[in-house]
């Protein structure tokens, strides 16, 4: 499992990306971001292998996104 970021370390980051955050932030961005890469790191070890890439809602019209 991949370690947890910690509130020092969330802080440091954001201050990297040029967005510095209120101390009282640090520690629900860190688990913010824990649950994030949680999420990512499961939909990862998901085998999609056998999905379409482009399949309409069942009973439903496609929707035209560039008109």
């Amino acid at each position: 499992m991949t370690p947890t970021l910690t509130a020092r370390e969330a802080a440091r980051w954001a201050d990297r990306a040029g967005l510095p955050l209120a101390e009282e932030r640090h520690g629900v961005v860190a688990a913010t971001a824990d649950h994030i890469r949680a999420v990512v790191s499961t939909l990862r070890e998901l085998d999609l292998g056998e999905t379409a890439p482009d399949v309409p809602p069942a009973g439903g019209e496609r929707a035209d996104v560039a008109g």
